[in-house]
């Protein structure tokens, strides 16, 4: 018998962990201030409420004019501690599972292995993760309550130490059933459909492994992730922003937002937010997979091949 060809050389894991979440804070950089929107459009018209923004744009006028422009990045080290976490998490038991599964000769697992995967990847970041999300939701939606009523936290590390001093250790991980069900469902469609899509265009043969093609990969990852998480991100959104009311909580779990949502805002409104939060992912994607890819690349260049 002919001995199987050995595997491509790659990188330690511990480097796809560090490349995982790199290239998610990197990317959160550049598309946080449409994460801030994303948060405020969702909780707009909570209850029943007049909805405060009537689109993305006025959102972000609205933020400029009251907040400034340091306003727009408000939360950005949340948001970075999240990525730092969640994406370095995910990313790399993503890329350590999928080599895994691969076949000796590189062939990669199909389609449905790749979301049970990513699925997998997704939900242990998010558990990892879902303190640095509560910090994040907090922060961003602070500046639009009135000022008594506003946690004014300084920083995320603020944040955390005042959350578990005021309101107990476990409201870190408030939220985190449903934060674990988004990240499931964004994982199975984001990694899986962009592995997908990037096959797809390679087969085609219009494209090369190259930054256009990962663009483009990530662009049809992006619309089909938004779709598909958008109701159960404002559930997330809802119960981490919630406050206790009379000492109950305003929401009683995930199904309770739902039905609230739908009941006072309409059905359609759990895609409220849709533009900018697809404005978000679909850059946050295509940069995250970039930085990644690149990463790899260089990393492959100068200590693998060298």
């Amino acid at each position: 018998m002919a001995a199987q060809p050995p595997k491509p050389k790659t990188s330690p894991k511990s480097i796809k962990f560090l490349f995982g979440g790199l290239a998610g804070m990197a990317a959160t950089v550049f598309v946080q201030p449409l994460d801030l929107v994303k948060n405020r459009m969702q909780l707009s018209g909570q209850g029943s409420k007049a909805r405060e923004y009537k689109t993305s744009l006025h959102a972000v006028a609205s933020i400029l004019r009251h907040e400034g422009v340091r306003g727009i990045y408000t939360g950005l080290s949340a948001g970075l501690l999240r990525q730092a976490t969640y994406t370095t998490t995910r990313l790399g038991i993503y890329t350590v599972l999928f080599e895994r599964m691969s076949k000796p000769d590189g062939t990669p697992p199909n389609f449905f292995l790749k979301a049970l995967i990513g699925m997998t990847a997704g939900a242990t970041g998010a558990f990892v993760g879902t303190p640095a999300e509560v910090a994040l939701i907090r922060m961003t939606s602070d500046g639009r309550l009135p000022p008594d009523q506003r946690r004014g936290y300084t920083n995320v590390f603020n944040a955390l130490i005042r959350i578990t001093r005021e309101e107990g250790v476990t409201t870190l991980w408030r939220g985190c059933i449903p934060t674990m069900a988004r990240a499931v469902v964004v994982n199975a469609a984001q990694l899986a459909s962009y592995s997908q899509s990037k096959q797809a265009l390679l087969d085609s043969g219009y494209f090369r492994d190259d930054i256009l093609c990962h663009f483009c990969a990530s662009m049809i990852s992006g619309l089909v992730t938004t779709a598909a998480s958008m109701p159960v991100d404002i559930v997330k959104t809802r119960i981490q922003n919630m406050r206790m009311i009379d000492g109950k909580p305003e929401y009683k779990n995930g199904f309770d937002v739902l039905f609230k949502v739908i009941r006072k805002e309409g059905f359609f409104s759990l895609w409220k937010g849709f533009t900018p939060y697809y404005a978000r992912l679909g850059p946050h994607t295509v940069l995250t997979f970039i930085f990644l890819e690149q990463m790899n690349r260089l990393y492959k260049v100068y200590f693998l091949d060298s």
